[in-house]
């Protein structure tokens, strides 16, 4: 039999978790973003030389 402060405590340790994961998604979603930006600017700017040089 757990008491009562046992199941608080493991409430807390089971959502302080899911914070955690939720908090590495979201940090692994913006990466993503950003390397697909990034790779977007690159071509951009590549481009953006390419018509200078043509020029």
């Amino acid at each position: 039999m757990t008491s009562h402060v046992d199941q608080a405590v493991a409430a807390r340790i089971a959502a302080a978790r899911l914070k955690r994961e939720q908090r590495r998604q979201q940090r692994a979603e913006l990466a993503e973003a950003r390397e697909h930006g990034l790779q977007a600017r690159m071509a951009a700017k590549v481009a953006r030389w390419q018509q200078e040089d043509e020029s």
